[in-house]
């Protein structure tokens, strides 16, 4: 480039500048703007966390990112900027502030709104009408009154989850009524079953199915099963079946019943969630306890806790991609890089980021059930026509198995 280029260009550079410096000195800003000097700010991004909880409220602390592409701070008293907190399209939060004043370059907005507690259950519901899945959804503004003008920003997450996958197993576990009116153990149970029912408002059901053997020479009665559901300790079911069943002789039933969530309890439970002293900050434990009135053929009636039977689950969440300040989500994307969503993008206009990365927070089998179940070597104790606790073969049916607690389900 030729010295008078040079020259040109620098003097060119001048005069902008001081064109500008004018300009905003003189009041002259909607001029400014109208040339093409001024460049109309935008929002770059927007960075969520969770603050103070109480039993009411949750703090949604955020940091504004207000991108400013001019080479000097401009205060406009038209300004303002928003934003909006959605989670599958319900608002969970909104704020923003008026008579914006940024510098050159990115200014951050610090920003504190409230998110009701009793808002959490129609989120609950809408998570598992979705097939456990939520999309948040954050939506910006900056809106200069003066110019009629007005840039968007938008940024989506989604949440995953899978509280009842685990729940399904097909591991046989022992019932032991632990009483000497029977020989454990009475019976077992083949397969687990669980899928959530038809959701309303107010309930949400778990549909349960036990497949349950008796290796018994007589029929048991099971007359109620019973559970209880918790979250983090708080209890959000409990209840017990109204229909009874008879497990045949060397047979198998299956026992089906439902439990129900009763939602206007869970903002209790997302206080817990939130807080990192009870399992950790957006952890939580889900736990399902049953126990089983079982009718022997005496016409006694025991009450067993089926402790083989309990299921928990670890709920985990990183709603606003916080990274390390939740446990075990490192701020890493799903090829383990190292995450670099800083807030200070330099997206501008309409940036719609595309973290399409799913964040499955889920356990993956922290159930109770610890391969802890019977081997068969029950051999139907005490229960074969001769007295003999060995069940030596001799059955009519020859079969080279001991009918050994259902591994073989008849």
């Amino acid at each position: 480039m030729k010295s008078g280029d040079v020259l040109a260009t620098l003097a060119s550079s001048k005069l902008r500048i001081a064109l500008v410096g004018l300009l905003v000195v003189g009041g002259g800003v909607g001029g400014a703007f109208a040339l093409g000097i001024l460049g109309v700010p935008s929002v770059a991004a927007v960075d969520n966390t969770f603050g103070d909880v109480t039993n009411e409220t949750t703090a949604i602390e955020t940091d504004l990112v207000v991108s400013n592409p001019n080479p000097v701070g401009v205060g406009l008293s038209g300004v303002s900027v928003n934003y909006t907190v959605s989670m599958n399209d319900i608002e969970m939060a909104q704020g923003g502030r008026e008579g914006v004043r940024v510098g050159a370059g990115n200014s951050t907005i610090p920003l504190e709104t409230d998110l009701r507690n009793d808002e959490i259950p129609a989120w609950w519901v809408s998570h598992v009408r979705n097939g456990e899945r939520t999309d948040v959804r954050i939506d910006a503004t900056a809106t200069s009154e003066r110019l009629g003008r007005s840039v968007d920003f938008s940024r989506d997450r989604e949440i995953q989850t899978d509280l009842l996958g685990a729940f399904n197993s097909d591991e046989t576990r022992p019932v032991n009524a632990d009483s000497a009116l029977t020989d454990d153990p009475v019976l077992y149970v083949n397969e687990t079953r669980g899928e959530w029912g038809s959701v309303s408002e107010a309930e949400t059901p778990i549909d349960m199915a036990f497949d349950v053997y008796n290796p018994n020479l007589e029929p048991y009665a099971i007359t109620e099963i019973g559970y209880e559901v918790t979250m983090n300790g708080v209890e959000v079911a409990s209840g017990q079946t109204e229909e009874g069943y008879v497990i045949p002789s060397r047979g198998t039933e299956t026992v089906e019943f439902t439990t129900a969530i009763q939602n206007d309890r869970l903002d209790e439970w997302w206080v817990t969630h939130l807080d990192e002293e009870v399992h950790g900050h957006q952890v939580s434990q889900l736990r399902i306890d049953f126990h089983a009135v079982i009718e022997l053929p005496s016409g006694d009636e025991v009450t067993v806790p089926l402790d083989e039977l309990t299921y928990e689950e670890t709920i985990e969440t990183d709603i606003f991609d916080e990274g390390d300040d939740v446990r075990e989500t490192e701020g890493t994307d799903s090829d383990g890089n190292e995450s670099t969503d800083d807030g200070s993008e330099d997206s501008t206009d309409d940036n719609t980021s595309d973290d399409d990365s799913t964040v499955d927070n889920t356990s993956d089998g922290d159930s109770t059930d610890d391969g802890n179940t019977s081997d068969g070597d029950s051999t139907d104790d005490g229960n074969t026509s001769d007295g003999d606790s060995t069940d030596d073969g001799s059955d009519d049916d020859d079969d080279d198995d001991d009918d050994d607690g259902g591994v073989l389900p008849v």
